[in-house]
């Protein structure tokens, strides 16, 4: 049983007191899109608005952008509070969730705060990080509520399938399971009508998603999940316990985001074209990392060919004010997660860095 009086994500910890660095490749998102490019005049704004279940033109703009109905729309104070609200509003204390393996910690550590009975299912490396279908297939059982994944793929930026999903939600359904894919990566497809999961089957699957990882948005919080309206309104009502009323003038700066979502991504996509063909031309310079290249998505999750990952990730830091995220937090002490969503300035004087570090250090 979990003690939640101890509950704490040691990812989120590193996150925000010793991932910063001269150079940073420890993050996963784009960088910030800043207030004055939003064009937004202080008339535009109010201190309050509406207080009910949503801001209904937010509502109203995730759902025509994702072609679902509005009462299938759940907004959330980011992507992990939308996880947070369809785990609880799926599986009860005890219940039994799969989560594929490896994963981004804040998935495991709200289904442990939650009180859920954890099972894996494998994302193996030499696969490239696909789902090993298989496993999935002998890991689900009847006791199993929920199925849990990253669409792309966080750590490894993998993408999945639509047949892929379409067997993953054959499988749930064979045990009468749900699918939670969270796919605040999966906007970096930069689709202007994303395709989601919600879409393979409705009623089986949720997608939860937000404005911070692809479009530079986090402060604003604009988090939502996408549900069959049963979910939808048991999920809204488990938020009435943690954050019962909005922070108003993010849901009006939302909306104008929404507005001007296309023009947003062309920026970003244009800055992370630029970034991900710098981080490739390092990465096939030297040869102390094995890797995986994934197709879309800021981040990579290579493998150190020889060595310790803990102290060549503080040599790092400490010799060459370098910053990556260690596997451990993802589950593989061997790999480290490289990520290059920042400015092209900053990512290529960082990856400069990197390239000079890496037979500095492995010589």
């Amino acid at each position: 049983m979990t003690n939640r009086t101890q509950s704490r994500s040691a990812y989120m910890e590193f996150a925000k007191l010793r991932s910063g660095a001269r150079f940073n490749l420890a993050s996963s998102g784009m960088a910030a899109f800043p207030l004055r490019e939003l064009g937004v005049g202080i008339e535009q704004l109010e201190i309050n608005g509406p207080d009910n279940y949503g801001y209904e033109p937010l509502k109203q703009a995730i759902a025509h952008r994702y072609r679902v109905a509005e009462e299938c729309v759940v907004t959330a104070a980011g992507t992990s509070m939308a996880n947070y609200l369809a785990m609880a509003a799926c599986a009860d204390p005890g219940d039994e969730v799969l989560i594929e393996q490896p994963t981004y910690g804040l998935l495991l550590d709200t289904a442990r705060y939650l009180g859920l009975t954890v099972r894996r299912f494998q994302r193996p490396a030499a696969r490239d990080f696909q789902v090993d279908l298989e496993d999935l297939k002998r890991s689900v059982s009847d006791r199993t509520k929920l199925i849990v994944l990253c669409n792309l793929h966080n750590p490894s930026s993998a993408l999945l399938a639509n047949d892929t999903l379409q067997e993953i939600g054959r499988i749930a359904g064979s045990v009468g399971a749900r699918v939670l894919v969270d796919e605040v990566y999966l906007e970096m497809l930069w689709q202007s009508q994303p395709q989601s999961a919600v879409h393979v089957a409705p009623d089986a699957f949720i997608s939860t998603n937000s404005l911070t990882k692809a479009y530079g948005l986090s402060g604003l919080r604009c988090g939502w999940a996408l549900a069959s309206p049963e979910v939808a309104e048991r999920m809204w009502h488990i938020n009435d316990l943690h954050g019962a009323t909005a922070v108003y003038p993010a849901e009006l700066l939302s909306v104008i985001a929404f507005s001007k979502l296309d023009e947003i991504a062309a920026k970003q996509k244009s800055v992370l074209n630029q970034n991900r063909r710098l981080l490739r031309e390092v990465l096939e310079s030297q040869s102390a990392l094995e890797y995986f290249w994934p197709e879309h998505g800021t981040v990579v999750f290579p493998r150190l060919r020889s060595g310790n990952v803990e102290k060549f990730c503080e040599r790092l830091k400490r010799e060459y004010e370098i910053s990556v995220v260690p596997g451990h937090f993802f589950e593989d002490p061997e790999r480290i997660r490289i990520g290059v969503g920042g400015a092209t300035e900053d990512v290529r004087d960082s990856l400069e860095q990197l390239r000079l570090a890496l037979p500095e250090l492995f010589s």
